[in-house]
C-alpha cells in the first residue's frame, strides 16, 4: 500500500482527498517536483526544493514550509513505503477558495501533498535498441522555466508522441530546439555534446545539470547554444534526459534514423559515467 502525505497527515493514498475548490483542480494553480530516490537517498534535493522555491515566488505563493522541513517530509514519505528506489511526487497548490475567481484569495491555505511509485527506468532493451521520437511545434507558455502544474500543452504533445508509437515528442520554436514534452533533449555533432541554454522557453532540468557537469569532469566537448533544427535533424547522436529516463539515446526520428539508427558511442559513455555517478554519488557506494 502507498502511502502519501496531504496537508498535515499522512495516510493510504486511495484516502487523500481535497477540496474540488481547490485551484489546482480549478486552474492547474500550482506548483510541483519529481525526485528520484536511490537506495532510499533523494537525488539532489537541495536542487530540486531551490527549483520548487523559485517557482513558487514567481507565481507569488508563499512557500508553506522551510527546506528543512521539506527535507524532513520527504525523507519521511520515502521511509513510509516499501521501495529503495522511488519517483517522489511533491506538489503545492494555492489551496481552496469559497468561491471560483481567477484573482488570488485575499488568505491563501496552501496544499501540499507528496507521494510516491517505485522508479521505473529504461528497460535493457530500449537502451540498447534506443528510442524513438516525433517533432512538433513548441505551443506552451513563455514560461517554461516554472515547473507549474499546468500541464495541458506538455500532456497534448507527449500524448502525440504516444499516437504515432513514439516515446517523446521533440519540440521546436521558430526554428531552434527548446526541449522535449516530458524531458531535456541533447545533441552531438562531431564529437562536440550540444545543449539549448536555459532561457525561459525550458525548464532547467536537474539530470539536464548532471549530464552537463559529467561532460566538463570527463573532458568531453560541449557547448550551451541555441541549436537550429536543421542541426537536429542532421545529428549523430539525440538524446533525452529526465529523472526516470536518465540517458536514452533517440534513433529515430519523425520515422527517420538518427546517426546510424542506433544509440551512439557519446551516449554510451555518457550513460556508463551516469551510472558510475549513480553508483558512487547517489547510492553512497
Amino acid at each position: 500500500m502507498s502511502l502519501c502525505y496531504l496537508n498535515g497527515r499522512y495516510l493510504p493514498l486511495e484516502d487523500a482527498q481535497v477540496s474540488p475548490m481547490d485551484r489546482g483542480f480549478l486552474f492547474g494553480d500550482g506548483a510541483y517536483e519529481v525526485i528520484p530516490v536511490y537506495s532510499r537517498r533523494p537525488f539532489r534535493l537541495d536542487e530540486h526544493l531551490a527549483r520548487l522555491a523559485s517557482t513558487l515566488a514567481a507565481m507569488r505563493l508563499p512557500n508553506p514550509h522551510a527546506e528543512q522541513e521539506w527535507a524532513a517530509m520527504v525523507r519521511e514519505v520515502v521511509d513510509r513505503n516499501p521501495w529503495d528506489d522511488q519517483s517522489l511526487y511533491l506538489q503545492v497548490t494555492r489551496g481552496a477558495d469559497m468561491r471560483r475567481n481567477h484573482a488570488f484569495p485575499e488568505v491563501v491555505r496552501p496544499s501540499v501533498f507528496l507521494m510516491s511509485e517505485a522508479l521505473v527506468t529504461p528497460s535493457r532493451e530500449l537502451r540498447q535498441s534506443g528510442a524513438s521520437a516525433v517533432s512538433a511545434a513548441d505551443f506552451r507558455w513563455l514560461r517554461c522555466d516554472l515547473k507549474t502544474t499546468s500541464l495541458l500543452a506538455n500532456c497534448l504533445l507527449r500524448q502525440h508522441a504516444v499516437d504515432h508509437g513514439c516515446h517523446e515528442t521533440v519540440l521546436f520554436r521558430d526554428g531552434f530546439l527548446t526541449e522535449g514534452s516530458a524531458s531535456s533533449i541533447f545533441i552531438v555533432r562531431d564529437g562536440v555534446l550540444l545543449a539549448p541554454p536555459k532561457n525561459h522557453l525550458m525548464l532547467p532540468g536537474i539530470t539536464y545539470d548532471v549530464v552537463l557537469e559529467l561532460a566538463a569532469a570527463n573532458g568531453l566537448p560541449h557547448q550551451l547554444r541555441e541549436i537550429l533544427e536543421d542541426e537536429v535533424r542532421s545529428a549523430d547522436e539525440v538524446w533525452m534526459t529526465s529523472s526516470t529516463r536518465e540517458v536514452l539515446a533517440i534513433t529515430r526520428l519523425d520515422g527517420r534514423p538518427v546517426g546510424e539508427g542506433r544509440p551512439g558511442p557519446v551516449s554510451e559513455q555518457m550513460y556508463a559515467w551516469y551510472q558510475a555517478f549513480k553508483t558512487t554519488v547517489m547510492r553512497g557506494g
